[in-house]
């Protein structure tokens, strides 16, 4: 028999087979051409099946015609029919002795070893029997015929396996007994196979038979448990398939598979999750309990997090303020999961979260949460408060409180000065994500200092079983640093454990992490002049260890397990390296360890950091230290006696010529020994920074190069040896530029120095901008600066030299 590739034959087929007896005519329906089932008779003798001609008489009576019979077209007086119960009876009979050798011929050819078309045939009549005689389907009932059909599903025909399939959908169809007799053994495992093997029309008769099946509540947990069938099905829905029929049909199984918790539940990890919601919203409070414990265990990414707090949110939100413990442990963990990402907490901020969270963590009292959970609750509190919300509009509590309101900031000093370590990190949390923002560190600050916390803040640094506690309180100190770095300062100088544990940690061999870079940049921002604390520092030995980083940072064999975090490390420490140049006059050890290290040729190398501005920064600003104080240490030769032809002539006598000294210095130098930046071809580098955008880079260059112009030096030669790096130029266009105030007071020292030589003078008289950029800084800069301006402009012949315009002052 002739067919498509999945078999396809008419079920209606009436073609004569052995066993089989013919249809007989009078068994047919002249309209349907089927073999009737409630035969009826019309007045004039003709039969049809009932339903058939009483649609002919509804079409007749639509169409305003009279009654007619549809063979004869005779007209009849009434619509009304007899029943044929003579001829039903036969038919049944008839059908029945069919069905039942049809069975038979499906149980000879029902083995994987017949012909494919005789296995075909007998799948055809097991079907035809039961769509065409419902009630003969307990026909069907018999087990051995069942698995017989499900044997087929082992078939190495995809024709076979699919007709297989479509046979076991009709045979299950609203007959649970059925179903429960295919789900005996491996079958439903073997459909479930089908859903990613099979081709798709065989997919999809998997599908629809899970979907038949799935309508039984004791079978959906035998497919559930099947392992793979809910992950399938869930991508099913999930996927772009052109198979529309397909994912419709997995949907509506998972849909009836819902009705399990168990199984809502594997949903949800396998990425169908609103089942799960809507239990939470629906559900009794025993389900909503348990779908909140799971939601609090579920991974989930930032979308789902998203629609999680959308969704339910409000719900977890009632849950955590319900009196039973239970459910407040529940959502308590829900709502920690999705606070983490930064869409969903806004989402929370805005249904109210905040205020119960504060009462939950200060309230002491009846039904007051045990500490375990008052450590989740600072938990989902650091969570939110670290996305950078302006929480200073967001009322928490009575009389418009606010997370950063003096009052919550002193409670939450409190609770971590009286809790364990496991809550004191999540409450340290919280003070560094309210402390991450220069518009509300200020206040936490105020409370700090208002309840004298910053003893106890900084004890925390010298913890040493618990990572994540210390690194918590390092950043927040970090955070205050800028604020608050006097009091950090005499706290960490009267405790050398303390420093020593921020050196230690400094020091880790590991890669760069983000606790190190927090140390650092605490140290960083402690008073650069404080004498004492450099002098610590010296006795733990902090500068060895720091120039060392900074050195294997700059070689390539220091990295960071984020560049964020490396760049911020060697930022603070060429900070801290930096302090050691303001300890020259009273710490004898600076300008050893200086001269030992060669600090000085690291700072000129650092100076070419191109992009990390407060580097260049503060390296220019330690060069014009080391410069400073080269004067000091530079070596004048001792001179011999002159040779002396005679008493007579000794006018005549020749001094001797030393050849090698210092231009500036006049004697000998090295940038090692004695820190000259002329002996370090450190000149060019800083005149390349008086361009930079940043002005605090110009500022710090151009007080390094003023260096060399200081009472005492051959200012003369200074200036020769700026100009010789092209420096006059740039320094006179930072004049012009005049970009602030302290800029241009440092302009306006060097320019006068630079206005000496009468020759630079002469050209500088003729530029009309900078001679005004002169006058405007004696009409309207500070006392000092106007008295430079005074000087520059008598050189340039812009003032007479025989008076003088300011007196002197002491």
């Amino acid at each position: 028999m002739a067919g498509s590739w999945d078999g396809s034959q008419s079920d209606d087929s009436s073609h004569f087979e052995r066993g089989v007896d013919h249809i007989y005519e009078a068994f047919i329906c002249p309209l349907t051409k089927e073999v009737m089932h409630d035969p009826v008779t019309l007045e004039n003798g003709r039969t049809f099946e009932r339903e058939a001609i009483e649609k002919w008489f509804k079409e007749c009576r639509d169409s305003g015609k009279p009654l007619s019979c549809p063979i004869t077209s005779q007209e009849l007086s009434s619509a009304d029919v007899s029943p044929s119960i003579a001829l039903r009876n036969t038919i049944e009979e008839w059908r029945s002795r069919n069905d039942a050798a049809k069975l038979d011929i499906a149980r000879q050819a029902l083995f994987l070893g017949n012909a494919e078309e005789d296995i075909l045939q007998a799948l055809m009549h097991v079907r035809q029997i039961c769509r065409n005689i419902r009630s003969s389907r307990h026909g069907m009932r018999n087990t051995q015929l069942i698995r017989m059909v499900v044997d087929m599903l082992k078939s190495t025909s995809h024709r076979v396996r699919y007709k297989a399939l479509q046979t076991l959908q009709v045979v299950v169809e609203g007959d649970d007994e059925s179903k429960a007799i295919l789900a005996e053994g491996d079958t439903v495992r073997t459909l479930v196979k089908f859903l990613s093997q099979e081709p798709s029309k065989g997919g999809e008769a998997a599908v629809s038979l899970l979907l038949e099946l799935s309508k039984s509540e004791a079978l959906c947990e035998k497919i559930g448990s099947i392992n793979g069938a809910l992950i399938l099905l869930v991508g099913l829905t999930s996927s772009n398939s052109v198979n529309v029929s397909i994912v419709e049909k997995a949907d509506r199984t998972l849909e009836n598979m819902e009705r399990s918790e168990e199984i809502v539940r594997q949903m949800a990890s396998y990425g169908r999750l609103q089942p799960l919601l809507s239990k939470l919203l629906e559900g009794s409070p025993e389900t909503k309990l348990s779908m909140a414990s799971f939601l609090g265990e579920l991974p989930l990414n930032n979308d789902v997090k998203v629609l999680v707090a959308q969704t339910v949110g409000s719900a977890l939100v009632d849950l955590m303020r319900s009196g039973d413990m239970p459910q407040r442990e529940a959502a308590l963990g829900a709502l920690n999961k999705i606070s983490s990402f930064e869409g969903s907490a806004k989402v929370l901020i805005n249904i109210g979260i905040l205020s119960p969270l504060i009462k939950d963590l200060f309230y002491v009292g009846p039904n007051q949460l045990p500490i375990r959970l008052k450590e989740v609750s600072a938990t989902i509190l650091a969570n939110i408060v670290n996305i950078g919300y302006d929480f200073d509009k967001v009322s928490v509590g009575a009389a418009h409180q606010t997370l950063l309101s003096e009052d919550i900031v002193e409670n939450l000093l409190y609770l971590i000065s009286n809790t364990g370590p496991s809550i004191q990190c999540k409450l340290l949390e919280v003070l560094v994500g309210l402390t991450s923002c220069p518009k509300t560190v200020v206040n936490v600050v105020s409370a700090i200092k208002t309840s004298g916390a910053i003893i106890s803040l900084v004890q925390f640094v010298e913890v040493r079983e618990n990572d994540d506690l210390r690194l918590a309180s390092i950043k927040l100190l970090h955070n205050l640093s800028p604020l608050l770095s006097e009091e950090l300062a005499t706290a960490l100088r009267g405790t050398v454990g303390q420093l020593g544990s921020l050196v230690a940690i400094i020091s880790e061999k590991t890669p760069i992490t983000e606790e190190q870079a927090a140390a650092a940049g605490l140290l960083a921002e402690l008073p650069e002049r404080d004498l004492g604390l450099t002098q610590e520092l010296f006795g733990v030995g902090a500068f060895e260890k720091i120039i060392s980083k900074v050195i294997g940072i700059r070689q390539g064999e220091i990295k960071g397990i984020r560049q964020r975090f490396e760049r911020t490390f060697l930022e603070g420490l060429v900070r801290i390296l930096a302090r050691i140049t303001f300890a020259f006059n009273k710490e004898t050890r600076a300008i050893t360890f200086c001269c030992e290290y060669n600090v000085a040729s690291l700072f000129i190398h650092l100076l070419q950091s191109n992009g990390q501005d407060n580097i260049q920064m503060v390296s220019a600003m330690a060069l014009e230290n080391l410069s400073l104080e080269s004067k000091n240490l530079t070596r004048i030769p001792d001179l011999p006696p002159p040779n002396y032809c005679g008493s007579i002539f000794s006018c005549m006598s020749k001094p001797h010529v030393v050849t090698g000294l210092c231009k500036i210095h006049q004697g000998i130098c090295s940038l090692r020994e004695t820190f000259c930046l002329v002996e370090g071809q450190a000149v060019e580098k800083l005149v390349a920074l008086l361009d930079h955008e940043n002005v605090k880079v110009v500022e710090a260059a151009l007080a390094a190069l003023s260096s060399l112009l200081e009472d005492g030096l051959d200012v003369e030669k200074g200036v020769k040896i700026i100009d010789e790096a092209e420096g006059i130029r740039h320094i006179l266009n930072v004049l012009i530029e005049n970009r602030n105030e302290r800029l241009r007071r440092r302009a306006v020292w060097v320019v006068e120095r630079i206005l000496r030589i009468e020759e630079i003078a002469r050209e500088v008289a003729e530029e009309p901008n900078c001679s005004a950029a002169l006058v405007d800084a004696f009409q309207n800069a500070d006392y000092r600066t106007r008295q430079d301006a005074e000087k520059a402009l008598r050189h340039i012949d812009k003032i007479p030299n025989f008076s003088g315009i300011f007196p002197n002052m002491a």
